[in-house]
């Protein structure tokens, strides 16, 4: 009798182990995936940062072209309306997200036309200097989702393989949304010379 308790105390004794353990990695994916997405929202957040300043600068050299510059304090004020925590990353708010900063970057694209078009503005070592760090801010967010994306298929894979499924669904894990490319990033522009 007391060699079978034994063996049923080291059976159940395992498959707490394995079940806390399966918990804990499942935990680990989904703080994985939380993290990446802070990520995402800081880089954008230091884009929309990165405006006013871009805007006034281009206001003091092309004063007529007020369209354009209303219409990028549009788009951020619309950006900065649309707000997805980490455990709201369903497809639909991603997508909404995405499209609000879609808008951001097509109007900062027009703004940045505008450079084009003044070369005193070209050479202003301000507007140099924020074209500058505007680039590497859309690298970074380049970077930040793909990291976020792998976090993604990372937890994804992870709720879906068998065993961790069945402590993923008992606890309410669910899979996370990816970021997707803008529909107009599957259409080649056309260059013509």
């Amino acid at each position: 009798m007391k060699k079978k308790s034994w063996i049923i105390v080291a059976v159940l004794a395992a498959v707490v182990v394995w079940g806390v353990s399966t918990y804990n990695g499942v935990v680990t994916s989904s703080e994985k995936v939380d993290g990446a997405w802070s990520q995402v929202e800081n880089q954008y957040q230091r884009r929309l940062d990165l405006i006013p300043n871009l805007v006034n600068t281009v206001k003091g050299y092309a004063k007529h072209e007020q369209q354009t510059f209303e219409a990028v304090v549009a788009a951020r004020a619309q950006a900065t309306q649309v707000v997805v925590g980490s455990e709201g990353l369903t497809k639909e708010k991603l997508a909404e997200y995405q499209s609000a900063q879609n808008e951001v970057g097509s109007a900062l694209g027009r703004l940045m036309a505008i450079g084009e078009a003044y070369p005193e503005l070209k050479a202003s070592n301000n507007f140099m200097e924020l074209q500058a760090q505007l680039e590497g801010t859309e690298n970074r967010i380049a970077v930040a989702r793909k990291d976020f994306n792998e976090a993604v298929r990372a937890y994804n894979v992870k709720i879906k393989r068998i065993p961790a499924n069945i402590i993923a669904g008992v606890c309410g894990y669910e899979q996370r949304a990816y970021f997707e490319s803008a529909p107009a990033a599957e259409t080649t522009p056309t260059v013509e010379f």
